[in-house]
């Protein structure tokens, strides 16, 4: 992650393996970074396609952040990082809050990809009870009620179930204050925008921890599936971020699914 793109308010940090083949942007979920990643990252790279990874403003090595937080610029940057680095149609692999984005790109400029990945994140263009409404609407302030000192650590138990993955994620959840957190996760929560015709127009997989329980997620993403007449991936033994409670699993399915787009050609 030695390498940088200056954007407004921010500096970006991000890796790109370079190479002629199908370029894959990965997109972290809130609060965390690249590391998240890491194993597939890797594996992507090694089967000749070109893999980009990079911090989000406010996360991991892109601070300091002085633009403000918001679902859009988040968004923006995403798109600023697409084109200068030249990425041709790339599949988007996103988790959670990256999943959200990815999915908000698509709806943008649908013919600018060539696919996506989704893991742990809720869907978008998805039906919303008024139950559900309401705690995406309460979600932030209950956060907020969260001493700051103890916030990596809840965050982190709530988000993995592995040792290796809640400590990876403490170490990532801890470099980004309370304020600035409760604003990312406000982003998140801006993009779900109900669309109930809405298809993903583009090849789509989907993949979910079998221990997920943050949000709407383990409801969303089988009707997701189900609406898109796709088949959801479950994760055994895994929680809201199994690319690192259940990496061999993940980098599996991932692969698989690229390798599909290869042969659809």
């Amino acid at each position: 992650m030695n390498l940088k793109l200056r954007l407004d308010g921010c500096t970006v940090a991000y890796s790109d393996s370079g190479g002629t083949g199908r370029p894959v942007l990965f997109l972290h979920g809130a609060g965390v970074d690249h590391a998240m990643f890491e194993q597939q990252v890797g594996a992507v790279s090694s089967s000749g396609r070109r893999s980009v990874t990079w911090d989000m403003r406010a996360h991991g090595l892109s601070r300091p952040n002085t633009s403000p937080i918001t679902a859009n610029q988040l968004v923006s940057d995403a798109e600023s990082v697409i084109a200068a680095l030249g990425l041709s149609r790339p599949v988007l692999v996103g988790h959670s809050l990256g999943g959200n984005i990815a999915q908000e790109l698509i709806r943008r400029n649908p013919a600018g990809f060539s696919a996506m990945a989704v893991m742990d994140a809720t869907w978008n263009a998805g039906p919303l009870s008024s139950v559900e409404r309401l705690l995406l609407r309460l979600a932030a302030p209950m956060l907020a009620l969260v001493p700051e000192r103890f916030l990596p650590e809840v965050m982190a138990k709530a988000s993995a179930v592995t040792p290796s993955g809640r400590s990876d994620l403490a170490r990532a959840f801890a470099q980004v204050p309370k304020r600035e957190f409760l604003a990312i996760w406000r982003s998140t929560v801006s993009l779900v925008s109900p669309a109930p015709d809405y298809r993903t127009p583009v090849p789509l997989l989907l993949v979910v921890g079998d221990r997920d329980r943050t949000g709407n997620i383990a409801k969303a993403m089988p009707a997701w599936a189900r609406h898109e007449g796709t088949r959801e991936v479950v994760i055994p033994e895994a929680g809201h971020v199994p690319s690192q409670d259940s990496p061999a699993a993940v980098t599996e399915a991932l692969l698989r699914f690229l390798d599909s787009l290869d042969q659809d050609r």
